[in-house]
């Protein structure tokens, strides 16, 4: 070859060489479009409501090769929901699973009254269902305690065991709460939320050791005088601010038991 075509070849090559390697705009191009996806998807979850989302999540889980059973499922709990409580798109109807729990709450609270009325005791107690779940009112320190007392008095044995045989049949979380009124405390009790403390943990430990209700459920709770239902000084308000609640907590998860007191409020008053 002479040297004239050696020089013409080498400067084909060199220029060949010259120009840029674009290869990179190919892997580049894929990273962008997967990331435009995920922003996508990212806005599209931030801006549907709860049911539009579990729709997405059981597509995914079908997508990537997970069973969907039929009738949808819980995407919060792990649970196949009912077909009774789906609507037609086979997504959570919240509003049918409050109403579920609130008739659930509803019907303890007829036994508990059941229980109560066979021994003349159903006028003692308060109910109120609401967004945390069954409130049994134990309501006025003489009917159930002596002044400044932390003892049971016979009256509030007598409720404690009628509704204390209901109570230990359900696995509900028992929160026992003890309140009093704002007047200053006396021996021995330094303050009122020793007082409270006291009779809730009262009510608590009557529930466990005489009725059978598991310990782990149960918890006792003072709340002092922070939390009155009736304000002044008369007798009546005193005595509707000396209270032990206990409340029969729903398990239902927070979007469900937000629409509870709703319900409770358009029901037939019993």
């Amino acid at each position: 070859m002479s040297t004239a075509r050696r020089a013409r070849s080498r400067g084909h090559e060199e220029a060949a060489h010259d120009e840029p390697d674009e290869r990179w705009a190919v892997s580049y191009a894929d990273m962008v479009t997967v990331l435009m996806c995920l922003f996508i998807v990212l806005f599209a979850v931030s801006n549907i409501d709860k049911g539009k989302f579990e729709v997405l999540a059981n597509s995914l889980s079908a997508g990537f090769g997970q069973e969907v059973k039929p009738g949808g499922r819980d995407t919060t709990q792990g649970l196949v929901i009912p077909s009774s409580l789906l609507d037609k798109n086979g997504v959570q109807d919240l509003t049918a699973r409050a109403a579920a729990e609130y008739q659930s709450l509803e019907a303890l609270k007829e036994q508990m009254r059941a229980a109560l009325a066979a021994r003349g005791l159903e006028n003692t107690v308060d109910f109120v269902i609401d967004d945390r779940g069954l409130k049994v009112g134990l309501v006025g320190a003489e009917t159930f305690f002596a002044d400044n007392s932390t003892a049971l008095s016979a009256k509030a044995e007598g409720v404690l065991d009628a509704i204390g045989g209901v109570l230990g049949g359900v696995v509900n979380e028992l929160s026992i709460e003890g309140h009093a009124d704002h007047r200053l405390s006396a021996a021995p009790f330094a303050t009122n939320w020793e007082l409270s403390g006291g009779r809730a943990t009262q009510v608590a430990r009557f529930l466990v050791e005489r009725k059978g209700v598991a310990g782990a459920r149960v918890r006792a709770t003072s709340f002092s005088d922070t939390r009155p239902l009736a304000e002044g000084d008369s007798v009546e308000a005193l005595a509707r601010n000396r209270r032990v609640d206990i409340v029969v907590e729903s398990g239902e998860q927070d979007e469900v038991r937000a629409l509870i007191p709703a319900l409770a409020a358009a029901a037939p008053k019993s």
